[in-house]
Parts: C-alpha cells; structure tokens; sequence
C-alpha cells in the first residue's frame, strides 16, 4: 500500500489555520480567507478545493441568500479529527520553538552579563 508522506510543516501550519479559521467562521468567505492568511485568492481557492476533496470539508450553500455564492465551509467528523490531529502537532513545534528561544534568550543575557 503506497501511503503518502506527511505534509511539510508549513503546509500542515497552513492547512491548520485554514481548518481553525473555517470551524470558527464557517461563513468566511475565500476572499476573507485570503486576506485573513496573507495568501492569493487562487491559494484560498486551491487549499479549499484541497480540503474539499479529502473530505476534510463539506460546502452548503445559504438557499435564502441574495448572494448566490454564499457557501459556508463547514468541518466534516474526519475535519475535525484532522484539526485536533493537526492541532497537537502545531502544539509541539511552537513548544519546541520556545524552549530553543528560551535557552537562546538565556544564553544572550549571559553574554551581556560578561
């Protein structure tokens, strides 16, 4: 069975904040997402489509919307599973980032301190 590799960890801090974003504002827009992220509107529309097809989120469209390009990105039970997966890796990492910068920080101090 040919399994495929894990996401790089920008991508996998990518998908998380996409994930996080979309579970707390189901409503976002792609353009709102865009610009929330710091990313192009096709990266939006790529990461979504992404999610999408993995089953991760599920699309409804608002029926008594004026707008008829109103969606709502919802997480599916696999979406979730997937941030909270995704969610204690990105945990990890940023504790692992503040320990090195903890101990260069106190390594920086003594070198004032000399």
């Amino acid at each position: 069975m040919n399994e495929r590799p894990d996401p790089e960890p920008a991508q996998e801090e990518t998908l998380f904040h996409v994930l996080r974003t979309l579970e707390a504002n189901p409503r976002t827009s792609q353009r709102e997402l865009a610009d929330s992220m710091g990313m192009s509107l096709g990266k939006a529309n790529y990461c979504l489509k992404a999610l999408l097809d993995k089953g991760l989120i599920k699309m409804q469209n608002f029926r008594n919307s004026r707008n008829k390009l109103a969606y709502a990105y919802l997480l599916t039970p696999a979406g979730v599973a997937a941030k909270t997966s995704l969610t204690a890796r990105f945990l990890k990492r940023k504790m692992a980032e503040y320990e090195a910068l903890r101990v260069e920080i106190e390594e920086l101090r003594r070198e004032v301190g000399e």
